[in-house]
Formats: structure tokens, sequence, C-alpha cells
């Protein structure tokens, strides 16, 4: 102890003793700089949420035995205790300064902080102003249950300590499974940031990383600082090398920056930028990634004289002008047809052919909506597609631009509804035929309403008229058409009480009725700028048009009929649904697509389907499209997942379409042992007989951190696939180390797959 020794023995009026602990209380002043602090503004930027203490709170020592000049210093001795607001001292013994408000303590001293906990055999600390030290302590953070212990804490103020050759690690226990080690470590818990000097990370008190300097977020927010490295495999084997680099710009922008070395290629640099915020007209958002790879060595271009720089672009952004005004774009590109196969991690991206670049404007009034659009595509073509023709993607035409005008109002001139849409387009195609498109389509209705039922006869106008370039007869050529449609639109609903897997239930039948009536319309010579045959699904068979798009109506004298039963628990919530629909021809389809011929059907394919929830843990859903006249199934799809548990899923899907394809998906996520998961993806096509996509992983959950190892396949083109291997051990509260990027991979390959350290 350093406080000042007595010459003389305390005389009786220095000394207070008793059996009980005895309590003493010492009223503070805070100075100026105290006071400022409380009322000054946080500094910008600098996102600190600093401690601040009571100032005028009392300092409250206690002890077995008190000792000293009450005015000027006391020796507490056995049990001492110090207490100011937030802070809390317990020690042997200690020695408290009343007009510094300091105190040293010495012998089993605890210290408690805001929450956090410290432990050492020695304590010096001011108590306004937070600044002191301990020796050999041990420590505990409430913010993130970080702990560690070190030669010397150094309190810089009541945010900041300073670890002096010192360990940390949000493992809990005396025995940490990983922590760093440091010869200087910074904890500002006011700005959430922990830095380091020369360290080390030990991973079961094995090295496994080196580095001069750390940075690191307290409490896991975004911070600016290097990410860990990754090595991996690209989709055609070369090794690699990931040094991402965060820039937390703003709480409502960041940036990432990815150098990436490519053994074979080159070095790649990529950054993607993320930003929303709100402006005097609302809200904006967007991002931006951003790839760029100069003079690929082992690219090889179609054309000798084409540039061996490769690079692509992908960026989104939305803004409201104004209340009803708003704007935005898609833009979407990349240098060359073998970008994807080269450079992409996931199925998704390396199957992406079709680059859509779009800008647009939308304008709200009260009851209608104008937008306006440009929009142009990048196709890139399977390098493989030479071998069979039939794997070239068509170019969709460019729209330059495209206006629309949709306007409605409900329950108007005594129950009438009322709709209006109209677009004017410039379809653009290097190859095909051009040409300009004018459409309206006006449409009033009446539905009559009724508890059980409803009955909606609806009138529709479909006007065209297009301005078509370039014909082979020399010069333009102006076409229109006008088609008129009724329809009428009817159903029933019944309820009764029933069971289902034993529990009450409320059954529905819900019968159905669409008629529609389209005269036929001789088509053949208008252009299809972005038509096509609709898909025939329950959603469909309820359209008065059998095609998307504008350029062809079908012509129409059919019935749709439908049934569909439903069970609801009495919450309202659907547990099962069963459907059932078909359409019925009274006349032949003369309307196509080209000049092939009509369709003399009497009836469509049967749609039948059925979706819910088998219990608590099973979900499915099923649809089949029956032909009744070849006596076979068109197209079926069955899906069903079962999670009996947390951490625990099984799906399993079959899809089929005749003459195109037979797949089958089984996927899971399952605990194998204590800690231990196994997660696996594999989509079979039975047809080709033939592994589409395939993953199969390995995953260790402890209670501070997670591993995974696995690999993953996938086809980039017709004839070749990717298959690149992943491990990754993730610190919990620090960061992650490994190959690839297997968190992602398992989440979009598995439905229903949860993160082992969710909330990390």
């Amino acid at each position: 102890m350093s406080c000042m020794r007595w010459l003389l023995p305390p005389t009786p009026s220095h000394r207070w003793a008793s059996a009980l602990t005895a309590i003493v209380t010492v009223s503070a002043v805070p100075t100026y700089a105290q006071a400022q602090a409380q009322v000054q503004p946080a500094v910008p930027g600098k996102q600190r949420v600093p401690r601040v203490e009571d100032v005028n709170a009392p300092t409250i020592v206690k002890a077995e035995e008190i000792n000293g000049r009450p005015e000027r210093e006391l020796n507490l001795v056995r049990d001492a205790e110090i207490v100011k607001d937030q802070t809390k001292v317990q020690s042997d013994s200690a020695c408290f300064r009343q007009v510094e408000n300091e105190v040293e303590a010495d012998g089993n001293v605890k210290i408690w902080r805001f929450g956090d906990y410290f432990t050492g055999d020695q304590l010096k600390l001011n108590m306004d102003s937070g600044k002191g030290y301990m020796l050999n302590p041990t420590y505990k953070m409430e913010a993130n249950n970080a702990q560690g212990k070190a030669e010397r804490i150094n309190f810089i103020n009541a945010d900041e300590a300073q670890v002096v050759n010192g360990t940390y690690s949000t493992c809990q226990g005396d025995d940490p499974d990983w922590y760093l080690r440091s010869s200087t470590l910074n904890l500002d818990n006011g700005r959430d940031v922990g830095t380091a000097g020369h360290t080390v990370i030990y991973f079961k008190d094995i090295p496994i990383l080196g580095t001069p300097a750390l940075s690191f977020s307290l409490s896991g927010a975004r911070r600016s600082g290097w990410l860990s490295p990754t090595p991996g495999f690209g989709s055609k084997g070369e090794a690699e090398l990931l040094v991402p680099y965060y820039v937390n710009i703003a709480p409502n922008r960041d940036l990432t920056l990815y150098p990436k070395v490519i053994l074979r290629r080159g070095l790649q640099m990529g950054a993607k930028g993320r930003y929303m915020g709100e402006t005097d007209g609302g809200l904006y958002a967007g991002e931006t990634y951003l790839e760029y790879l100069p003079h690929d060595k082992k690219y090889v271009p179609v054309d000798p004289g084409d540039s061996t720089d490769r690079w692509t672009i992908k960026s989104v952004h939305k803004q409201a002008l104004s209340e009803d005004w708003s704007y935005g774009w898609n833009v979407r590109a990349s240098s060359d047809n073998n970008y994807p196969n080269d450079f992409s991690k996931s199925v998704s991206s390396s199957t992406e052919r079709q680059l859509l670049r779009e800008l647009r404007t939308d304008y709200h009034g009260d009851f209608w909506t104008l937008t306006a659009r440009v929009q142009k595509y990048q196709v890139l073509q399977d390098p493989e597609a030479g071998i069979d023709p039939s794997l070239f993607v068509s170019r969709p035409y460019d729209r330059l631009p495209a206006i629309n005008f949709h306007a409605a109002q409900y329950d108007v001139m005594g129950g009438f509804d009322w709709a209006f849409d109209s677009e004017l387009t410039r379809f653009h195609h290097p190859t095909l035929l051009n040409g300009t498109r004018l459409v309206g389509i006006p449409q009033i209705s009446y539905p009559i309403i009724g508890p059980s039922y409803f009955i909606t006869p609806k009138v529709m106008l479909n006007a065209a008229s297009y301005q078509l370039d370039n014909q082979a007869g020399g010069g333009s050529q102006n076409l229109s058409r006008a088609i008129p449609t009724v329809s009428i639109d009817s159903g029933l609903v019944f309820e009764r009480d029933a069971k289902f897997l034993g529990k009450e239930m409320t059954q529905t039948l819900e019968p159905r009725l669409f008629y529609v009536r389209t005269p036929y319309r001789d088509q053949t010579r208008f252009p299809t700028f972005d038509t096509d045959a609709a898909t025939f699904n329950f959603s469909q068979i309820f359209s008065e048009n059998r095609f998307v798009g504008s350029d062809r109506i079908g012509d129409a004298n059919q019935l749709t009929a439908a049934l569909v039963s439903r069970f609801l628990d009495s919450s309202g919530a659907e547990q099962l649904r069963l459907s059932f629909g078909q359409r019925f021809y009274f006349e032949d389809q003369r309307v196509q697509l080209d000049s092939s011929t009509p369709v003399v059907d009497a009836h469509s394919d049967i749609l039948l389907a059925a979706s819910g929830r088998i219990s608590e843990h099973w979900t499915f859903d099923s649809a089949v499209q029956y032909n009744p006249s070849l006596s076979q199934v068109s197209s079926q799809s069955y899906t069903f997942q079962w999670t009996p548990a947390q951490k625990k899923v099984l799906n399993l899907g079959y899809r089929y379409l005749r003459n195109s394809f037979k797949n089958i998906e089984l996927s899971s996520q399952w605990p194998l042992f204590k800690r231990w998961y196994g997660v696996g993806r594999v989509s079979y096509s039975a047809q080709d007989k033939k592994i589409l996509e395939s993953l199969i992983g390995l995953e260790y959950s402890h209670d501070c951190w997670v591993f995974r190892m696995g690999a993953q396949r996938f086809v980039t083109t017709s004839t070749k696939a990717s298959t690149p291997i992943f491990f990754q051990l993730e610190l919990n509260g620090l960061s992650h180390l490994g190959v690839g990027s297997p968190l992602d991979a398992m989440k979009n390959s598995i439905p229903g797959y949860q993160r082992l350290n969710e909330g990390r």
C-alpha cells in the first residue's frame, strides 16, 4: 500500500471500529471538465457511445475497520469496498483519498465497471476520471462475454482499457478453445473497437495465424478493416487468394474491396458498394458490384484482336424523388461470353445468360400510374453451344423506350369497376424485324358479391397499332387490330365443421366457373416482339388470354371449371388446400404464335394440386398436369419438407416435364452426433442420367466457434462442371478463416438451413 503512513498512532478520533462493517459516505464535487463532458455532443462519425457516470453521486466506502482522516485519507482494513455510481471496488484492504477521489487496493482485488468485471492483485483507480491500472488482472466484458488475462491493464478512462501482454477470447471458461495473444491490446467500448499490435491467434493452444496488427468490433458490429484472407479455387480449378478490405463509410453506406490473386490468370480487383438513405423526396437504396481482371493470362479471345481484359458489373438503384415520383436502374454486363464459366461461384451465376440493362421512372396519381423505361440485353452464349445449335440463347427485343399507363377505379357508378392499360413501345433487334407498337386495353366489370357467392361479368377491348420497319417489300408497314373479349367469373363458397388429422377444422368447398368469349381475328401478319404461350397452371386458366404479351390475342369460346377445398384451423390459418381444374373448348383455337395448325382439342389437360402442413413438422406442395386424351402425365412436381426440430431439415423434391426434364432433388441439414452436423444436396437428372448439382459438408458447433468443410459441384456449361471445395473456422466475435464460402453455399442450396451460431 502506498497510502501515507502514520508517524504516531492515530487518536481515537481517527479510528472507527465495530463488529459490524463500517460505512462512510463521501460527497463528490465534479470538476469543470467533468461537467462539460456531460453536455458536449458526441463527435460525428466516430459512433461513440460514452459511458457517463453521475459525477454528483456520493462515494461510499465500507470495511470491517476504517481509520485515517475523513476529510483527507481513509485506510480500509479487511473486506474493503468502495462504490461510486456504476463503479464498485472490493479488496482485502484499500486506501481512499477523498480530495483526489482515488482508490488504491491490495489483495484479491475485484472491480465492476459498467458491467465489465476485473480481478487482480493490485489496483489504483481515480473514481472520477476512470484512469488507473491493475496488476496481474483477469477480465470479463459484458457486451460480448469476452474474457482474458494479462500482466497489466491500464484504465485510460471509463470507456477505454489497455491490456498489456494479455489475451482475448469470446470463449467461456478458464481454458478457452481459441484466444488471441498480443503485446498491446486496446479495448474501447465507447467506439466499440478492439485494436492490437503484434498478435498471434491460437486455436486449441496451437498458433494458427499471426499478424503485425489487428482490429475488431467488440460487439460484432461492422467496422472498417481487413477481413480474413480466403484461399480457394475458381470454377476451373485455378488456385486463388482473396484478401478483402471492408470500409464502414457511414451507418447507411459501406464499401468492400476484393483484391484477388488468381494463380494462372493474374490480379483481379473487385468492389461492392451499398448505400441507403433519405432525401426530401423520399428513400433511396442501391448496390453496385464490379470485377476487373486486366490481361487475363489464360483467356484466349475468339477474335485474336480482342482484349484480354475481363470484367463484370452489377448495379441496382431505387430512389423516390417525391411521394409520387421515383426512378431506378438495373445494369448488368460482362466483357465476354465465357465470364460466368471462368469466375462463377454458384449455380445461379453460372447459368445467367441474359444480362438486363434497364433505366426506369414511375409516377403515381390517385388512381393511375405512368411508367417509362428503356431496356437493352446482353446475351452471353454458352461457349459449348457450337456443338449443339439448340443451346444458343435467343436474344430478346430491346425496348427503346417503353411507356406504360395504368388507371383503375373500383365500386364507382353504382358498383362498377373499370380499368385502362396502355403501352407504347419501340422494339429493336439487331437481326430481326423492328417496329413500334401502341396498345390500349379498356375494360369494365360489375362484381356481384354475396356472403357465399360472387359473379363478375366483364367486357374488355384489346386494340393495337403497329408501325413496322424494313419490310421485305421495301418500306415500313402499318397494321392495326381491335379484338373484344367478354368473360364471366363466378364461384360459391360452402363451409362445414370437419376434422383433419384429429383436429377440429373448418372445411370449405369452393366451386368456380370462368367463361371467356373472344372472336377469331387473323393475326399471322403481326410480329411477335415479346409474346409467347403462357405456362398452363392454376393462375393462367383464369385469365382471358392464353398468351403472355400483346402480340397475340387468342380466340376463345371456353369454360374453365375448378374446385378448391381448404381446411382452416381455429385461427383461420390454412392447413390443407386441394385443387382441381380443367378447361373445356367449344371451338377450335385458331390463333397461334406462327402459322401452325389450330388446336382442335375439346378440353385441356387436368390440373391437380395439393399443398399444406400435414403436422407441425411436415409440409408439402404438389401439382400434376394430366392429359386425359393420351392417358399420360404432362408435368408433375412434388416437394416435401420435414423439420422435426431446430437445425433439422429434410427436403425431397421431384420435377418432371414431358420431353424436357425429370429431376430428383434431395437436401438436408441434420445432426450426426454430439455437436456434429451433416449437410448435403443432390440434384439428379433421371432423364440424362447425370448429377446436375451436388453439395456435401460437415459442420461442428462449439460454444464460441464453428467449423465447416465440404465440396460442391455444379454445371457451368453444357459439357463442363465446377467443383469448388471449402472449409472454414469461424471464431465467434472475431472472424472466420478458411477456403471458399461454405456458409453461402449451404444457405443457398438447402431450403430451411439454419446457421449453427445464429445471431452472430
